[in-house]
């Protein structure tokens, strides 16, 4: 992650929703971010892999946010080029999501952003459960443990159908899923919208795993929800006990 100090009342464009939505949490001065930011009031800039560079560059922000796995190369290194100042995260676990919290914190002047704030609580964990978390469709992808995701659901005490891979996001056929023997489907409802058809289909090739619908938010933005959102998760899934 890039450093930099703090800039009094500093502009920011935010290209992660996560991030976006931490900022304005922390009461950040967010002129612009991304379609996919689900801030409406807020000029949107383009999506999070085809950003509108050159908007981007007219703003003359003080700030730009991006983050390794969200955004492009190409795209950090155009703004660069051009003299935008970048925060990069790179969140892979729930320690770094933290992090990233209070360096944005620091960054626009809420160092008194406590840890206590985002303390994770404690009682959250579940009963150990094999879980699978479909994320996309043709092709078949799912998450592996090397993500923020599967170290979220490590933390309530879940353990990752993997297809015994490291990828973080590996293709699959649901043929292959019940083999397996995941006790629990979870599905999220971003990045792909699952429909019902979707989830008979998931029913089928795995007979018999509970199939349980979350707020793909709370599964893969991290940062300022990170807490609630591991209640929230650990309150859907506890009436699997």
């Amino acid at each position: 992650m890039e450093e930099h100090g703090p800039i009094s009342g500093m502009r920011i464009v935010s290209l992660v929703p996560s991030s976006t939505e931490t900022l304005l949490a922390l009461g950040a001065n967010v002129i612009a971010c991304t379609r996919f930011c689900e801030q409406p009031a807020i000029q949107q800039v383009g999506g999070t892999k085809n950003p509108d560079v050159e908007s981007i560059v007219r703003l003359a922000p003080d700030l730009v946010v991006m983050d390794r796995e969200e955004n492009r190369r190409e795209h950090a290194e155009a703004l660069r080029s051009a003299g935008v100042v970048l925060y990069v995260s790179d969140v892979k676990t729930i320690s770094d999501a933290l992090e990233v919290v209070a360096e944005l914190a620091s960054l626009v002047g809420r160092g008194s952003h406590s840890a206590e704030e985002m303390a994770i609580p404690s009682e959250l964990a579940l009963s150990p459960r094999l879980v699978f978390v479909p994320i996309w469709r043709r092709p078949w992808m799912s998450i592996g443990p090397s993500t923020y995701a599967g170290s979220l659901l490590d933390h309530l005490g879940l353990s990752l159908v993997t297809f015994g891979g490291e990828e973080a996001y590996p293709s699959f056929d649901l043929a292959d899923v019940e083999s397996q023997h995941p006790e629990v489907i979870l599905v999220p409802s971003e990045p792909y919208e699952f429909t019902d058809g979707h989830l008979a289909e998931m029913r089928a090739a795995v007979r018999d795993a509970a199939i349980v619908r979350v707020d793909g938010r709370d599964l893969f933005w991290w940062g300022i929800r990170t807490p609630s959102a591991m209640v929230r998760l650990s309150a859907r899934l506890s009436g699997l006990e």
